[in-house]
């Protein structure tokens, strides 16, 4: 069996015996590896300060103490993978080095040719290691930013956890409603890992992905000989997320006839593949996501009216980025730290002129088109501070005005083609003033100098047009 290349992995080694250590050296030269040698623990701390290494071998027993003090000091940062080389298998000591973050242990004496193989299996650890916290990261909410514009939502999702959490048998269908790139699969995944199937598969299908002639097949699978190319039979992804959650974005994108079958699976927790018969029992979640109005499609014919009110019962909607106020500001400086990480580049600010770019853009991409420019800026940007003047197509060269302290309108404001809705811009007020004023309504009045049944009035006038 070839030995696995360690061309360019960076290697300590901390050996007491220079015998042991001149061979272990040599092993894992031949293969590539640059590597480092030390035979006391305090040669081996300063190294772990001064140079960054992939893995370091390290001894039990040494002249002046324990190669395990290391890992208690916490000398070496996460990425790097640790061996433990004993002279004996002592229990303790090896549960206790792996509790300390160890991947793997050898006794000696052993044949130095074993350490490639052993490195590529603790690097595979680390690999691995590695993929589950980018899933937990990815998929949980520890760094989705709510601010105080997603204040509800939170609660929204905390008391449908708390529901999931008491009722029997499969919970019911959530609908996630916003515009494209405002975190629906976020919120998803999150509902599926937080919730009582988390062990259980998550399926993601994005339904307008799917070829009208596959839709079917897809999500509900085919026998063998249902169609042309079918040579064996297929499971769909109902099947496959049985027992656990299936997510459906952009559950519009469906035609009619599947949004049917899908309100059937629902209702029946049954379905039938293409070209059969028989009706296969599936127990899902059903979370589905859209990023347009579901109740403008039922009235213009393109979404089924009985699947709507079967999706209806727990609706989280999530506002656009541009009606979120000063967390706009809040979040662009979370990800910009985050970004400036990956780039490795040092941490800069937003400047005031940017921040009032960032404030009077529309953000028709939301978090994700946020995310983009951000990027853009750390790329190209070399100023102290972040001025962002690629936003603003052809005023971006312009210099921002400072607003005054007297006036909050921002005269670069542009009104977009499009329109500019002003009774959407009179509730942003609203709600801004409400949540200024903890959500007291009479404290929101006098900040802006009107009745309080005029606010309560607004307010209640959104809520009927949203029915």
């Amino acid at each position: 069996m070839q030995p696995p290349s360690l061309t360019g992995l960076s290697v300590m080694v901390l050996e007491d015996d220079p015998l042991l250590r001149r061979q272990i050296a040599a092993a894992l030269e031949r293969l590539g590896a640059d590597v480092t040698s030390a035979g006391e623990l305090g040669a081996a701390r300063r190294l772990a300060r001064e140079l960054d290494f992939d893995f370091a071998l390290l001894d039990l027993n040494l002249p002046d103490g324990m190669g395990m003090d290391l890992l208690r000091e916490k000398a070496f940062s996460k990425s790097v993978g640790i061996v433990i080389m004993t002279a004996n298998s002592n229990v303790p000591s090896v549960v206790e080095a792996m509790k300390l973050g160890a991947l793997d242990y050898l006794v000696k004496p052993f044949n130095p040719a074993e350490l490639p193989l052993v490195l590529e299996r603790a690097r595979r650890a680390r690999q691995s290691a590695r993929r589950e916290e980018h899933l937990r990261e990815e998929s949980g909410l520890a760094g989705f930013f709510f601010g105080d514009a997603l204040a509800e939502v939170k609660t929204q999702l905390e008391k449908i956890l708390a529901a999931d959490q008491r009722v029997e048998g499969t919970p019911p269908p959530v609908l996630i409603q916003g515009e494209t790139g405002t975190g629906k699969t976020t919120i998803a995944r999150w509902i599926h890992q937080q919730g009582p199937r988390s062990a259980q598969p998550l399926v993601e299908v994005n339904c307008s992905a799917l070829p009208e002639t596959l839709a079917e097949s897809e999500l509900f699978g085919h026998e063998r000989g249902a169609f042309t190319d079918a040579k064996t039979a297929r499971m769909g992804l109902f099947e496959a997320a049985a027992g656990g959650t299936l997510f459906l974005d952009e559950l519009p994108s469906l035609s009619l006839a599947l949004q049917a079958k899908v309100l059937t699976a629902l209702e029946d927790r049954k379905i039938r593949r293409v070209g059969g018969n028989a009706a296969i029992q599936v127990d899902v979640r059903l979370i589905a996501a859209a990023s347009q109005s579901l109740t403008e499609l039922v009235a213009a014919r393109q979404f089924r009216e009985d699947l709507y009110h079967r999706l209806d019962l727990f609706r989280v909607r999530l506002p656009p980025l541009r009606e979120r106020g000063m967390d706009i500001l809040r979040l662009a400086e979370l990800l910009l730290e985050q970004i400036s990480r990956r780039h490795r580049t040092p941490k800069r600010s937003i400047s005031p002129m940017g921040a009032q770019r960032l404030l009077g853009h529309p953000w028709p991409g939301n978090v994700r088109e946020l995310a983009h420019e951000l990027e853009r800026a750390v790329v190209f940007e070399s100023g102290p501070d972040f001025d962002f003047r690629h936003l603003g197509g052809q005023n971006a060269s312009q210099t921002a005005l400072p607003l005054k302290s007297d006036d909050w309108f921002n005269d670069e404001f542009v009104i977009p083609a499009s329109g500019f809705s002003v009774e959407e811009a009179v509730l942003r007020i609203i709600r801004h003033a409400l949540r200024q004023s903890g959500g007291n309504l009479s404290a929101a009045a006098r900040l802006l100098s009107v009745p309080r049944d005029y606010l309560r009035y607004r307010l209640e006038k959104k809520e009927i047009d949203r029915q």
